[in-house]
């Protein structure tokens, strides 16, 4: 494949990334709109949100498998035009339960997406420096389309019916039929086994109880519901561990975890999405809560949070040709953490209350680009390439409980704050911000400036807590890099082992053809 049809291959790869980005935030400002006009209950309004990435979650270890095993092409296209026609059934649905049903559906065709175009990635540039630059404008694409989303449907909402949101997808997943068997290459493993129908079934429930109970301990009345959800995934997944060590060809070789570099970057990438997350749910509740910015405004606002990530991604192949991945990686997450400490300046009103968010969550997001962009290459590209696709489910799969788990836990972190510090009296600002338009408007008003204090407080220490979760993050890829061996006299004709076999990698990666053990077809 020459380099040009290769970068013309990652236009094709990346677009559909970012859109299906925009498509996934935009539906966040249009859910009160078409809740309304298809008279959604507040449960069926949690389907229509979580029912994606419920299915997305608990469906891309078992595609990131099945690609390398089927062909990454092929499932790319067959999930890419179920995605189109789901869009649109989506965008058309005339009542809560048929959106329910596309949007879950619309989950298992976008579980086919990250893993295949990230295994693509890895078998169409072999060499690591354009990898990982390939790697990061994949990523950098799906942060952007994150910070646009909401800015977009505040247009298509102002224009046209909330069914325009769904629709954004379609074009580029149009062009992702038509071009990609031209510019993408077919790639599959010569020595995939059959699937293992048992390991499916065990990591979907596993995956989908525990994210359904991390969704549940901020909606749930009591700890039943949550902890029973968390008890049962927690042992399926282990059943499915205990499976994946026996079976001849496991869905993930959790052998790679013996990678220490590995197991640092999937943690990390874990408690990143949890800081990210539960920093992004509190600072646009802050917007509009404390301040009391319009909607519009505040997505425009928050926007610099997905553009710094993109920023972030897009300097790190640069930043990783003067120091080493693992020390790029922790200097980001300390300039994140860096970020989180500026968000303890918000205050409740006055002309200094937004800077210190504004730059806070900037700061926050870019120091996390060399994460998600050189961990992101780290992950896959420490495994064969005829495994390449299982790999990047593990990092995916990582980011989906990461935010999953920010959600829930620095929510209620936040909560418990605010609620100690209204005495009980409100359960959240929301409530407050109603509550205080009943009352006379000297107590509204003081019951409204005590709440937006209290919300304050909790997220200046969602601030606190993001900063010590990326500093420890930081220590933690520091601690497990690779030890620096001692260097020996070479023998002649040789090369010390990591260098060769690095070398050997590379090479391997430019010979056209069949290589060991998997197929590249060029169309």
């Amino acid at each position: 494949m020459r380099v040009n049809r290769a970068w013309l291959g990652l236009v094709v790869l990346a677009l559909p990334a970012l859109l299906v980005a925009i498509d996934a935030t935009a539906l966040l400002l249009a859910l009160p709109q078409l809740s309304a006009d298809l008279g959604a209950t507040s449960v069926e309004q949690l389907w229509i949100s979580d029912s994606y990435g419920f299915m997305v979650a608990g469906l891309v270890i078992t595609m990131g498998t099945l690609g390398d095993r089927i062909g990454r092409r092929r499932l790319l296209l067959i999930g890419g035009a179920a995605f189109l026609v789901l869009s649109v059934a989506a965008a058309f649905a005339a009542d809560p339960l048929m959106l329910i049903v596309a949007r879950a559906l619309l989950g298992v065709a976008g579980a086919t997406l990250a893993p295949s175009t990230l295994a693509l990635i890895t078998s169409m540039f072999r060499d690591e420096r354009q990898r990982g630059k390939a790697i990061a404008i994949w990523a950098a694409c799906q942060f952007t389309g994150g910070a646009l989303g909401p800015v977009l449907a505040g247009f298509l909402l102002q224009h046209f019916w909330w069914g325009s949101v769904f629709l954004v997808a379609v074009p580029a997943m149009a062009l992702l039929l038509l071009a990609g068997p031209v510019l993408l290459p077919e790639f599959r493993s010569d020595q995939a086994g059959r699937l293992d129908p048992a390991g499916v079934v065990l990591s979907l429930a596993a995956v989908l109880l525990t994210v359904f109970g991390i969704k549940q301990l901020t909606v749930a009345s009591g700890p039943a519901v949550p902890a029973g959800a968390l008890v049962a995934g927690a042992g399926l997944g282990f059943l499915f561990v205990r499976r994946q060590l026996r079976v001849e060809a496991p869905l993930l070789d959790l052998r790679l975890l013996r990678n220490r570099p590995f197991t640092a970057v999937l943690v990390a990438l874990v408690f990143a999405g949890v800081a990210m997350a539960g920093t992004g749910l509190m600072v646009t509740q802050y917007l509009q809560g404390v301040l009391g910015l319009s909607p519009a405004v505040s997505a425009l606002l928050f926007a610099p949070m997905g553009l710094g990530t993109a920023a972030g991604t897009m300097a790190a192949p640069a930043l990783a040709r003067r120091v080493r991945r693992t020390t790029a990686i922790a200097g980001g997450l300390a300039v994140s953490a860096v970020g989180g400490l500026l968000l303890i300046g918000a205050g409740v009103g006055g002309a200094g209350a937004l800077p210190p968010v504004v730059i806070g969550i900037t700061v926050l997001a870019l120091g996390t680009g060399p994460l998600f962009a050189l961990g992101t290459g780290l992950v896959v590209g420490s495994v064969p390439p005829e495994r390449a696709g299982s790999a990047a489910s593990m990092s995916e799969t990582g980011n989906y409980f990461g935010g999953s788990l920010g959600l829930a836990l620095l929510g209620v972190v936040a909560s418990v704050v605010y609620r100690g510090r209204m005495d009980g009296t409100s359960d959240s600002l929301a409530g407050a911000v109603a509550a205080s338009r009943h009352l006379p408007a000297a107590e509204g008003a003081h019951l409204l400036h005590t709440a937006r204090e209290a919300f304050t407080a909790g997220l200046h220490v969602t601030g606190l807590t993001a900063a010590v979760v990326f500093a420890g993050l930081a220590m933690l890829v520091l601690a497990m890099r690779p030890a620096t061996r001692t260097a020996t006299a070479p023998v002649p004709g040789h090369k010390a082992g990591h260098e060769a076999g690095h070398e050997a990698g590379h090479e391997a990666g430019r010979e056209p053809g069949r290589e060991a053990g998997y197929e590249v077809t060029p169309s």
